[in-house]
């Protein structure tokens, strides 16, 4: 008896969940979150969120409603039912049964998937922010004193026609080791930037970066920089940028010396997620000086995350500023590894 009742309720449970038929045979239940011309996505009471390959699906059969972009612009919205000739049919509330094939579908969407897409089309400008704070301590006591703090910031408001980015950067160390206090690095950068979206690979962005750095003599960078990007890989899981421009670099020296400079713009930006804990960003800038030909600067940065917690990471972050004039008696190059906490959030 008590079989036969944990049967009805398995049996159930299954007529109210979306099922997904596959070509080697396997269905699949839960609940159909989106599909674009490549995969569909399932959220499974067992295996959790499920990629399938569209080429592998053989029928989708819906007990929820879901949003049916079909790719002349209509969005249908209904239960959705396909046929083994490849006709699909969505049981609309208002307007009855809509037939159409799947090659003219864009796209499926749950309730919860439609708003969060028109969130990103509409957004407002409080909406979509995420940042983080990576924050690292060190300090030894005994026969000398050294304290090393670093910061760091990022704030990111992406939407599907454009981004905009800030950050901000600074280490402070210092040293006792004869009863005399002495600063042993003290460097400070930041900026804001935005793209905008031109075509799915093409965009155009802007940027403001400024910098100061005690021990390069350095008491201001101020680097306006413009051009042109293009979405190499644009995936999920993979972002790779080209990008090409023009900057002008304006410095300011603790000596007196002051210099303007035109510069190219050659770079490339990699985001890669390994998986849903680790993830590398990767940003290398090239800075010819068209000014004063054959000087140049170099900018390069990554960090590898590794998430603890949603909101709580670990993280690892190699910098490095490359000046091939520096002010007199200064060295070229600035190389900077942190490594510490991260806190993230999302709006």
């Amino acid at each position: 008896m008590q079989r036969r009742v944990v049967s009805l309720v398995v049996f159930a449970s299954l007529g109210f969940a979306d099922q997904v038929s596959m070509k080697n045979g396997d269905r699949l239940t839960g609940s159909v979150i989106k599909s674009d011309d490549k995969n569909l996505v399932l959220k499974s009471d067992l295996a959790g969120q499920v990629t399938i390959p569209w080429d592998a699906v053989t029928a989708v059969n819906s007990t929820e409603q879901l949003h049916v972009g079909l790719k002349d612009g209509q969005v249908v919205v209904g239960t959705v039912t396909t046929l083994p000739d490849g006709a699909v049919q969505v049981a609309t509330r208002d307007t009855g049964t809509v037939s159409t094939t799947r090659d003219k579908i864009d796209f499926l969407r749950s309730n919860a998937e439609e708003i969060e897409a028109e969130r990103y089309l509409n957004p407002r400008i409080v909406d979509l922010w995420t940042g983080t704070l990576d924050l690292g301590y060190a300090l030894s006591r005994g026969n000398s004193k050294t304290n090393t703090f670093t910061l760091s910031t990022t704030a990111n408001r992406t939407t599907s026609r454009d981004k905009i980015s800030a950050y901000y950067t600074q280490i402070y160390a210092s040293s006792d080791t004869s009863g005399i206090s002495q600063t042993t690095a003290n460097a400070k950068r930041g900026g804001v930037g935005y793209s905008l979206n031109l075509t799915h690979r093409w965009f155009v962005f802007g940027v403001v970066d400024l910098e100061n750095d005690q021990f390069q003599s350095l008491d201001l960078r101020f680097a306006p920089a413009g051009g042109i990007g293009y979405h190499i890989i644009n995936t999920e899981r993979t972002q790779f940028d080209a990008l090409i421009g023009a900057s002008l670099n304006r410095e300011f020296f603790t000596s007196g010396r002051n210099r303007t400079s035109g510069e190219l713009l050659l770079g490339e930006e990699l985001t890669h997620k390994f998986n849903s804990v680790t993830s590398l960003h990767e940003k290398l800038t090239f800075f010819p000086n068209m000014s004063d030909t054959g000087e140049y600067r170099m900018n390069f940065d990554t960090t590898m995350v590794t998430a603890i917690h949603k909101w709580f990471s670990w993280q690892f972050t190699v910098s490095d500023r490359y000046l091939s004039n520096p002010d007199i008696g200064r060295k070229k190059n600035d190389l900077l590894f942190t490594t510490g906490l991260r806190l993230s959030f999302a709006k």
